[in-house]
């Protein structure tokens, strides 16, 4: 069995995923996070697919079901609250052979964390500061609190905005493609009305919000506006105040939403962007230091599967490096080029959703809710996104 000793950046999903294989197939995973403990922030996320094959094989569906939902209705109102489209949402899960559940994403993550049973070493409240592949036999990182330490690989899976791609790849800048979007997500507690187990959905040209009922008492929002300008206010004060002022005179319950988002600690808000690395081989990886997921990939939230994507990844990722018998460069460029042109094409994919989470125009908003309309037919449903709910990807493990 092979003792390498690998650091990964990142105890969301991707970093706990891959550190849960890596385990399995001999290695020392270590993870580091920037934040203090696990976080439990994002919104709730659609999970089906190859993503849920690979919890599947991990075991967490009896630890990730009774956290999760199955929806039963998307619908969109009006100013008034009234239905203007209801679609039902027992079609997706026949897709999929009733693999598809909806979960916060926190949850989610807490039950891949909790999977490793306290077997990985995890340095919370930290980051990675420096990387020196100078030495041919090793990489010497250095962290901003920690001491310097010795490892044999490291994996960048610290998401967007990601540290390791910096020191290792360059800019950001570099990489990310804006798609002139901003989101924000929240939960607030004992907020009325409740809808249990359906998406409410209001939209006006070049904003959006979903409403969605939790378990625990709490209501779950998305906030999705147009913005050219990609900077994200630096506080959590300008953040609230940049959503005042993009859903100002918005009708339906928006007034009470900003109102609850007076009162939140915990704000998700982030641009909507994609990472592109390039098409070669070896565009994922330099010497010993590879990407995962979004610092890899970066397929934004209108592709609503980039969790499950960053399960899948860290999978073959983990397989290519147990299968390569120390040669990690192989297992590096197998990994790009067994799971790149998948993922590109979910990439492109998700570009084309845009107009549904912000109508640019009065036009475009008319015709989505037309479509929409259409899919309250389940055959239609099935035709239109039936295939897109099936991905064909290769999971062998040899």
């Amino acid at each position: 069995m092979c003792r390498m000793r690998v650091l990964i950046s990142g105890a969301g999903v991707a970093g706990p995923t891959l550190a849960f294989w890596l385990l399995r197939n001999g290695f020392t995973p270590v993870l580091v996070e920037s934040a203090p403990r696990l976080r439990t922030g994002g919104y709730v996320i659609d999970f089906w697919g190859a993503g849920f094959e690979i919890a599947n094989r991990m075991g967490l569906l009896p630890h990730i079901r009774p956290f999760g939902y199955i929806v039963n209705e998307i619908r969109v109102v009006n100013d008034a609250g009234a239905p203007v489209v209801s679609l039902p949402a027992e079609v997706f899960s026949s897709a999929t052979q009733g693999r598809f559940i909806s979960i916060p994403r926190g949850d989610l993550a807490a039950a891949i964390y909790a999977s490793l049973d306290g077997k990985v070493e995890t340095l919370f409240g930290d980051r990675i500061a420096g990387i020196d592949s100078s030495s041919g036999d090793g990489v010497t990182v250095s962290f901003e609190h920690h001491q310097t330490r010795r490892f044999d690989l490291i994996i960048g899976a610290d998401g967007l905005h990601s540290g390791v791609r910096r020191l290792v790849f360059g800019e950001e800048s570099r990489f990310e493609r804006y798609l002139g979007l901003k989101a924000a997500a929240f939960a607030a507690p004992g907020y009325a009305p409740r809808d249990p187990l359906v998406y409410v959905m209001y939209t006006q040209v070049g904003r959006q919000v979903f409403r969605f009922s939790l378990n625990d008492g709490a209501t779950m929002f998305l906030l999705t506006f147009r913005d050219p300008d990609p900077a994200i206010p630096p506080t959590l004060a300008a953040q609230k105040a940049l959503l005042r002022s993009r859903f100002a005179g918005a009708g339906w319950e928006c007034p009470r939403i900003l109102d609850a988002l007076d009162l939140c600690s915990d704000l998700y808000f982030d641009r909507v962007s994609q990472i592109h690395m390039g098409s070669a081989p070896g565009a994922w990886s330099r010497g010993r230091v590879a990407l995962l997921g979004d610092a890899a990939f970066c397929v934004s939230l209108l592709a609503g599967q980039g969790t499950a994507l960053a399960m899948v990844a860290a999978y073959i990722l983990a397989t290519e490096l147990a299968h390569a018998n120390g040669d990690f460069s192989r297992a590096f460029a197998r990994y790009r080029q067994r799971f790149g042109p998948f993922v590109l094409g979910k990439q492109k994919a998700a570009t084309r959703m845009a107009g549904f989470f912000a109508p640019r125009s009065p036009l475009s908003l008319f015709l989505r809710d037309r479509v929409l309309g259409m899919m309250s037919h389940p055959w239609i449903t099935r035709l239109a996104v039936g295939r897109s709910l099936i991905d064909r990807i290769d999971l062998s493990d040899s």
